[in-house]
């Protein structure tokens, strides 16, 4: 029900595309885990910029995060939208002018 990653753009693309919020924790240069932040910084963006992703930089919240899931994705304004949706609102739209 929840997805969980790291930070690389390829690893939260996927749940995106089903429909899912993934809480992405970057992997960190501090912690020896990558050789700069550079995806700390991507998930900083997509988060602020699409309202999309999770962003966990500090592993202590993560439970938090966890538990309070379906709040905090209620309270996000995805910037994302469906061109499926906006597809089918425009046809039933016309339908309905047809009609």
């Amino acid at each position: 029900r929840i997805v969980i990653t790291h930070g690389g753009p390829a690893s939260f693309i996927m749940p995106l595309q089903i429909g899912k919020t993934p809480i992405v924790v970057p992997r960190q240069h501090q912690f020896n885990e990558h050789v700069n932040d550079h995806q700390v910084e991507f998930a900083r963006n997509v988060a602020q910029r699409m309202g999309t992703i999770i962003p966990v930089e500090d592993i202590n919240t993560l439970g938090d995060i966890i538990t309070n899931y379906d709040q905090i994705v209620a309270g996000m304004g995805h910037g994302m939208s469906s061109n499926n949706a906006k597809f089918n609102e425009g046809l039933e739209k016309l339908v309905n002018e047809l009609y």
